[in-house]
């Protein structure tokens, strides 16, 4: 089978297309032809190195899949050959997604939502999975809250503003100019134009002095320093970036905050919440950009670069 495999830690060309053997699954998996998967900010900083004793090389990463079963292993029984399939790879445990075919603990593995492409569900199963731990099972965002969702455009920001909002939350976003009619198509109630405005300030004055609820981090930054001034008292903070950046730890105390660090865990129970949500039409992720799987190095090179001009996430079409 072709895949893209990592020959060394570095740029985009560390890259190199192969062709390799073809997995067989064992009892409990489920060997699947990988027919879409996307880019990560964890695909790039995986690839330069951030996390090289985790990484044995060379390597297949990638971290979404979208595809159909093609066969099963022994003992596995929610899935038979033909089955539309999504899910992301055990992260840091065993061969990614940048390949035609791939095996999966049956645990892990959904039923992908029959309204969704499959460039549409590789866009969503890392995103969403994060999205989901991060304003869910961590900061238990509640109907009537508020949320301060860093970087709305983004892959896993406009996922988050569309699962807050389903939740039930009223949602503040911060974007630059280029993204803000974006940011409230996918359901903002208040956008943030962070080049002209500071975002304290603004939530501040959007809410009467009170402060937002929960603050999502999902840029870096000064965003973790920042975030204790425009939160609510008791408020939570959840970041999925940067857990090593300075942080106002006084001011967090005077608001009694809570700090949440996520590190998205893979089951077959948050897709089935997240199909539900897109049965429903509440959650559709967005698509900015598609490369082949042969181009996965220009795609790591533009997800990269500042000011891109992508919303929401590139996908790479594995199979024509």
């Amino acid at each position: 089978m072709k895949a893209i495999v990592l020959k060394s830690f570095g740029g985009p060309e560390s890259f190199e297309l192969r062709d390799v053997p073809k997995p067989v699954p064992c009892a409990g998996q489920v060997l699947v032809r990988v027919h879409a998967t996307s880019i990560n900010p964890l695909d790039y900083q995986v690839r330069r190195g951030d996390y090289p004793d985790l990484v044995p090389l060379p390597a297949i990463t990638g971290h979404d899949v979208s595809g159909v079963v093609e066969a099963v292993g022994p003992g596995v029984t929610a899935f038979v050959p033909g089955d539309e399939v999504w899910y992301t790879p055990q992260i840091f445990d065993g061969p990614g997604s940048y390949a035609e075919y791939h095996v999966a603990a049956e645990s892990i593995v959904g039923k992908k939502p029959a309204s969704l492409s499959h460039l549409e569900a590789a866009s969503l199963t890392l995103v969403g999975g994060t999205a989901w731990e991060a304003l869910v099972a961590r900061a238990a965002l509640r109907v009537g809250e508020s949320i301060l969702v860093h970087g709305g455009a983004g892959g896993v920001g406009h996922v988050a503003i569309q699962l807050a909002k389903a939740i039930g939350a009223r949602v503040f976003t911060t974007v630059r100019d280029s993204n803000i009619e974006f940011a409230r198509s996918v359901g903002a109630d208040v956008v943030i134009d962070y080049e002209k405005e500071d975002y304290v300030d603004a939530v501040l004055r959007e809410t009467g002095g009170r402060g937002v609820d929960v603050v999502f981090d999902t840029i870096g930054g000064n965003a973790l320093s920042r975030s204790p001034d425009a939160l609510a008292q008791l408020g939570r903070v959840v970041s999925i970036v940067d857990i090593a950046q300075p942080q106002n730890v006084v001011q967090a105390w005077g608001k009694n905050a809570s700090y949440h660090f996520v590190f998205t865990r893979q089951n077959r129970g948050k897709l089935d919440e997240l199909s539900a949500l897109v049965a429903r039409g509440q959650l559709r992720p967005h698509v900015g950009a598609v490369y082949p799987l042969a181009d996965i190095p220009l795609a790591h090179a533009r997800l990269e670069r500042p000011n891109n001009g992508i919303q929401g996430k590139i996908a790479i079409a594995v199979k024509p």
